[in-house]
Formats: structure tokens, sequence, C-alpha cells
């Protein structure tokens, strides 16, 4: 499954996210791949409030990684400031990325920086800003582990 669509508004940001939001079931991982001010954390941010999430949500750029309250736990990364897979072994990332103990969805911004880390994957979504409101969005299925 591939889905690319043109976003050139906020709402249309939030209707991607309330339809995407249906699908998702624990456990799952999803990446998110764009640049900086691309509209990553606002897409999180719109499935979370889809989800029933009342908790502030924001980019962990900084603390690596949120945590929010919704319909089940939503784990929110941020893997920017991380060089490699292993530093993110030396935090203790990878329980979050084990499907039998995962209790619910993962969010990964910039996976790219940690290549190597996760192995199974459900969706991956690439978002690329066309221009200050106009936004390409791709959600393809992920890998999974023995495939």
């Amino acid at each position: 499954m591939k889905l690319q669509m043109e976003l050139t508004n906020l709402n249309q940001t939030k209707e991607l996210a309330v339809a995407f939001g249906k699908v998702l079931k624990p456990p799952m991982v999803i990446l998110l791949k764009g640049d900086l001010g691309s509209g990553k954390t606002t897409f999180v941010k719109e499935v979370a409030s889809a989800l029933g999430c009342n908790d502030l949500v924001t980019s962990p750029t900084f603390t690596l990684l949120n945590t929010y309250t919704a319909k089940f736990p939503i784990y929110h990364f941020d893997m920017y400031r991380l060089g490699s897979a292993e530093e993110a072994l030396n935090v203790g990332f990878e329980e979050y990325f084990d499907k039998d103990r995962l209790d619910g969805i993962c969010f990964v911004e910039w996976p790219e920086n940690v290549d190597g880390l996760i192995k199974d994957v459900d969706y991956v979504i690439e978002i690329e800003k066309k221009s200050e409101n106009r936004r390409s969005v791709t959600i393809k299925e992920g890998k999974h582990a023995g495939n």
C-alpha cells in the first residue's frame, strides 16, 4: 500500500490524521521522515488528538522521548540528536521497538539517524514541505522483521 497526497492547510492535516488514527492498534511502529519544519510533530499531535490524547504534544528533540496518554500509550521519539543506533541502544530504546513487549504505538522522527535499530516497521510517512502551507505526504507500509 502506498498513499500520496498534497495537503494545503491544517484542516486537511487533521482529516488525514483522523483517518490514519483509525488504522492504528498496538503494537505498531511508524517512522516519520522529512526536513526540519516539514510537519512531522504536527502530524503526531493531530493523530494523538484523534486518539483521545489531551496531553500537550511537543517535539521531543531534547528529551528524545515523550509519552502521551490516549486510547493506548503513544511513544513519540525524536532521533535528531542521535548519531547512531548504538547511541539509541545506550539510552535503552530497543525495548520500545520489540513488538512482543510494546503496549502502544511508537512514532519515530529522524529514524535515519539510528539506521538498523528498528527492524519491524508498520508505516513510513514522508512529509515534504513544498511551501509555507503546502505539504506532500506519502504513507507506505513498512518492512517487517523476517521479510
